[in-house]
């Protein structure tokens, strides 16, 4: 809603602009009227919707030219130039004043009547008097409520019906309100959404008095005495006709929209900034919220959205927020069926790659509604910075990232379905790649999500810094020792001056090994760079692959320092063993020096 109200007094010369304001100051008729009144600011706590006011006086040029209609003159001059340039846009609201009511005793509404049909913007008619103080108050407080709650958006006088626009944003709220999805409001859905909207519920009178005026009057709007969306919509139509578009306009609001009637970017996008360095995740309040929105659409209680219960639970948002890719991105049963654990996996994922569009969904899912915080910010953390992370040698990040690079033809993708469970042989081909895979694997007894994120293998070169990124897996084929050149090359130039850990993986470990060229082995560049040793690997076959060399990359991510500590171990003991030689030697030469000394004298 507005933070406050600008209200212009339009109109020819001497129609009472300047006295009816001073009249509303003063209380009383001027004696004296200046040309034109100064700039008048009404506080917030005096109003009756606690909003300040600020009223601006107009002062229009004499013409030669005396306009003799001044019907004419509202419908040909003020409203083009209050809206004549927002033909597409939304109109700035108009109130029609019909001042000098005291010389004017039968009033002209009905010459008003057809400009009213004609301009939708026009949102009342108010006959006055400045001289005698008629309707001044009443005056501004209807300009006032004009532009905070303005009948245009809403509905359409014409047709007496609700705005496409107004009846589909009271259909999404009507379908987040509705959470056993029955097609219908229950005596405790329409308490809870009361309750929400307005600060307390009705009373057991009142909604039973509700619900007899919608069966009266709309077929089908109450049923099993449940109200429907039809009732739901005949209801705030009434409240319309009546004088209470407030009323409604309070619903909308409460539910994220603004005055054109789409959900405002203030409510979509609330500030969380996460500085470089830092990821964003979904906390247990973020999860716990999606979880009852998964459950409220699983109608069999089977477990797993099917097609069509997804599709139920994307009907709130403006289009399908998931794309054609999501079964290659996440683990899923019977085709497409998505589980609970792969549905977390998904916004796990969202959150972490685009913390904006997260909470874009979570704003159309009505998080802030249902879950009665300020805002779906309260559902995400933001972490540390990662160079804190590698500092003290542990994260505590529950999202981890791992790049997977290498050659093209190495196994890449397949290396990503792997990760969801498929097996070479179950994989099929598909026009909708992706190139994220997110999963979730246990580390030190704590359950982490993984996401690998294919890189494509032409701009691996040309990237000379570190990327951001947790863990490096670079993948060559066994078979083509070639690949693993590649890899070579790409670890020198992405990360060798940089502290991701990086794990070298031997796909397609199920073939024979080809012939290496002239060079250290893949064993042997490990061992000199101090990496662990290349990992054999393979998803050929139907079964199951393997997840340990996905719960390795996992533990890696999250206690980089570990990552040399086997070579570290080992070098230590190396080093005293050789320091112990050493020491003895010395001790036996030293002795035999001794000797040889004693035999002289």
């Amino acid at each position: 809603m507005k933070r406050d109200v600008r209200i212009l007094l339009l109109g020819e010369a001497q129609v009472g602009k300047t006295s009816l304001i001073l009249s509303l100051v003063g209380e009383e008729f001027p004696e004296e009227v200046p040309p034109r009144a100064e700039e008048i600011t009404i506080p917030a706590d005096v109003t009756p919707e606690k909003v300040p006011t600020h009223i601006v006086d107009y002062s229009a040029e004499q013409t030669d030219e005396e306009l003799q209609d001044e019907i004419r003159k509202i419908r040909t001059k003020w409203i083009p130039m209050v809206n004549g340039r927002t033909e597409r846009g939304p109109r700035i609201p108009i109130i029609l004043v019909g001042n000098k009511s005291d010389l004017w005793p039968g009033g002209s509404m009905e010459a008003v009547l057809p400009i009213m049909s004609q301009f939708p913007e026009i949102e009342t008619c108010v006959e006055c008097s400045a001289k005698n103080l008629r309707n001044i108050s009443e005056l501004f407080y209807y300009a006032q409520k004009a532009v905070l709650h303005p009948t245009a958006p809403l509905y359409d006088p014409e047709a007496k019906e609700l705005r496409p626009a107004c009846a589909q944003a009271l259909t999404r709220i009507f379908r987040l309100s509705d959470q056993d999805l029955d097609q219908a409001l229950s005596d405790e859905e329409l308490n809870a959404f009361q309750k929400s909207c307005f600060g307390h519920p009705l009373a057991p009178q009142a909604l039973e008095d509700v619900k007899m005026v919608v069966s009266k009057n709309v077929a089908g709007g109450v049923r099993d005495d449940r109200l429907t969306l039809d009732g739901f919509l005949f209801l705030n139509t009434i409240f319309i006709q009546r004088g209470r578009h407030e009323t409604t306009w309070a619903i909308l609001r409460r539910f994220g929209y603004g005055d054109s009637l789409e959900l405002t970017d203030d409510y979509l996008y609330p500030s969380l900034p996460v500085p470089p360095g830092c990821t964003a995740e979904l906390n247990h309040f973020g999860y716990q919220f999606l979880q009852r929105v998964f459950e409220k659409h699983d109608q069999d209680h089977d477990g797993a959205l099917s097609p069509l219960e997804l599709q139920s639970l994307f009907s709130v948002f403006p289009a399908a927020p998931w794309g054609p890719e999501l079964p290659r991105t996440v683990c899923t049963v019977a085709g497409d069926w998505l589980p609970l654990h792969s549905f977390l996996c998904q916004w796990t994922l969202v959150t972490y790659l685009d913390v904006r569009r997260c909470l874009g969904h979570l704003g159309y899912l009505g998080y802030p509604v249902l879950s009665e915080h300020d805002s779906q910010a309260h559902a995400i953390t933001v972490t540390r910075e990662r160079r804190l992370d590698q500092e003290k040698g542990q994260t505590q990040r529950r999202v981890l990232l791992g790049e997977v690079a290498g050659a093209h033809g190495v196994g890449k993708s397949a290396f990503l379905q792997a990760f969801l469970g498929r097996s070479l042989g179950l994989q099929e081909p598909t026009t909708e790649p992706s190139v994220y895979a997110i999963n979730t694997v246990h580390v030190s007894g704590q359950e982490k999500y993984l996401i690998l994120r294919e890189v494509d293998a032409d701009g691996l070169l040309d990237v000379a810094s570190d990327a951001a990124c947790d863990v490096a897996c670079l993948l060559f084929d066994s078979s083509n020792p070639a690949s693993f050149a590649f890899c070579a090359r790409v670890y020198k130039q992405r990360y060798l001056d940089g502290q991701t850990p990086c794990l070298f993986v031997s796909s397609k470990a199920d073939l024979p090994p080809g012939t290496l060229p002239p060079g250290p082995s893949p064993a042997e560049f490990c061992r000199r760079h101090r990496l662990p040793a290349p990992a054999p690997f393979s998803c050929a076959g139907s079964a199951a692959p393997s997840t340990a060399i996905f719960s390795q990359l996992a533990t890696m991510a999250t206690f980089p320092h570990l990552v040399h500590a086997e070579l570290h171990t080992t070098s230590f003991w190396l080093r005293v063993t050789l320091g112990v030689a050493g020491a003895a030697l010395a001790a036996v030469l030293s002795f035999s020096l001794y000797k040889a000394l004693v035999r002289s004298r």
